[in-house]
């Protein structure tokens, strides 16, 4: 019979692995939330639905505490605090019942993690069986967990006060012993983007590439990266019917090629549609998880129904997108997209990159950080997230940025930028870009043919933009063009090239090199 003692924890019964089926039932009689027509489960994440960046620590100690980029997005607490929430948390799950997921993280099996979650709640550990890869009744015999997660969602940490930290909510990470804890939030994505954090930790250690971008790859294997924050178009516009999947949002590329960490995908639901993303909507069925959407009295989904949040989510196993790489691996990329939500609307929708542009991109990671994916973010906010996911970046921005800019040189790899943001104006003023015209310049990168397109250089920030490109009207490929007032247009690109000017100083000292790339006033 499996057992926790060895971790301090004495359950009152543990159900172990479970069935899809079987945990449908316990997620109905424990009452977690409803069944919807299409035979899916949905859940409400209470109050957060999304994740809590402020909330996040790492352990100070040795030697990890040698290797981490302190500041405000790696926050550090003591080994006594962390020690006390856990015995807490330990004392709060004695003698109850416990659902207990054995999963990995990682298909290469060079750089794979073997994870250990422990939750309290039947719909967490459907949510883990979906997101990461599922070890087979045999793998499951001498199962010995890397890390393990103790998520005691229902336990506040009432003491963080006098610990010192931001709020009741505590989610920690101590590296050395190998285990992390959630306390305080239901929201999954924190045990998601906790081990994504980790793996962001192990694998550049290694001298292998970690990533938060998703992976497809064509008929020809040729594979392309689209790196991005969340909602800036990762999950959209990778699932593509005329190209395998590989994943939808983290991944790691060695001497091997590029692999995916997870096991299933996470998509943002709000506004999805049969019509614009039928491999996603099609992908919405039983065993996949429904997260904060609103469910009308017939049990349909209202995907157009923002009122929880504009976060509303769908995890659901790589299998139901039919065309996915079955392995989860494939040879070295042929081109990377950087993806932006720029929310000035100033971008073109399309650029071409130099080498020294991409490195310069790429550290900046600018996006928009999109209404719900964090907490207290209300509407999209310019943001600069160094290699477009620093806060799951444990370590310093410029080694990843190293071990990337190695790989495109090695492999000879084309780099995009991709506004998925506004045009016409910022956000309330301007239009998001529609997903048909993104993926017009997606897929003249993927062909080849963006290559045969006449280039113009877009002013200030001396990009390589197309005049024309099939599929896109031509008015969005001069952004200053969809502006009523172009006075204003020139007033919001300046205040964003001094934006990235001054995000840009913070690696005076690291990253000079790559300085020449700013925008030029």
């Amino acid at each position: 019979m499996f057992m926790l003692e060895s971790i301090g924890i004495k359950a009152k019964e543990i159900f172990y692995n479970l069935s899809y089926d079987e945990l449908r039932e316990h997620e109905i009689k424990c009452h977690e939330g409803e069944v919807c027509q299409n035979d899916t489960f949905a859940v409400d994440t209470g109050v957060f639905t999304g994740r809590s960046p402020k909330d996040k620590y790492f352990v100070n100690s040795y030697p990890s505490n040698e290797k981490i980029a302190w500041g405000n997005v790696n926050r550090a607490c003591t080994k006594e605090i962390f020690n006390d929430n856990l015995r807490r948390a330990k004392e709060f799950l004695n003698d109850k019942s416990l659902y207990v997921m054995d999963v990995f993280c990682g298909a290469s099996l060079a750089s794979r993690k073997k994870v250990r979650f422990i939750t309290q709640i039947a719909w967490q550990a459907h949510f883990v069986k979906n997101m990461f890869i599922r070890p087979s009744e045999e793998e499951l015999k001498d199962f010995k967990p890397d890390f393990t997660i103790i998520n005691a969602c229902k336990l506040k940490n009432e003491l963080y006060k006098m610990h010192d930290l931001n709020s009741d909510v505590f989610v920690g990470f101590d590296i050395e012993n190998n285990i992390g804890l959630i306390l305080g939030t239901w929201y999954g994505g924190e045990m998601k983007k906790g081990i994504f954090s980790m793996m962001n930790y192990w694998l550049p250690l290694q001298g292998k590439m970690s990533m938060h971008c998703s992976a497809n790859v064509g008929k020809n294997n040729d594979v392309c990266l689209f790196f991005g924050l969340s909602g800036t178009g990762k999950t959209t516009l990778s699932t593509d019917a005329n190209r395998a999947l590989i994943g939808d949002d983290e991944h790691g590329w060695d001497e091997n090629g590029v692999f995916n960490f997870e096991g299933g995908c996470y998509a943002k639901c709000i506004n999805l549609s049969e019509e614009n993303e039928p491999e996603i909507y099609n992908a919405i069925r039983r065993n996949a998880l429904l997260e904060n959407v609103v469910i009308t009295c017939s049990g349909d989904v209202d995907f157009c129904d923002a009122s929880k949040t504009e976060n509303t989510r769908v995890s659901y196993p790589i299998e139901h997108i039919e065309n996915h790489q079955k392995s989860l691996q494939a040879g070295h990329p042929s081109n990377i997209i950087f993806l932006c939500a720029d929310a000035f609307g100033v971008l073109p929708p399309v650029s071409k990159l130099t080498n020294k542009q991409a490195m310069y991109y790429f550290l900046s990671g600018y996006t928009a950080k999109v209404a719900g994916t964090e907490r207290g973010v209300k509407e999209p906010i310019a943001t600069f997230s160094a290699c477009f996911g620093e806060p799951f970046m444990p370590l310093n921005p410029t080694l990843y940025a190293e071990l990337l800019g190695k790989k495109i040189k090695e492999h000879n790899v084309n780099v995009y930028l991709v506004n998925t943001g506004w045009s016409g104006g910022g956000f309330g003023v301007g239009a998001r870009m529609s997903i048909k015209a993104t993926r017009a310049c997606v897929n003249a990168i993927l062909d080849g043919s963006i290559n045969n397109c006449e280039f113009y250089n877009f002013d200030v920030f001396n990009l390589a933009t197309p005049k024309e490109l099939k599929g896109v009207d031509t008015k969005l490929l001069y952004p200053n063009k969809t502006w009523e007032n172009e006075a204003e247009f020139i007033k919001a690109r300046n205040k964003l090239a001094s934006m990235f000017i001054e995000n840009f100083k913070r690696y005076a000292n690291s990253a000079k090199e790559f300085e020449d790339a700013n925008p030029k006033l």
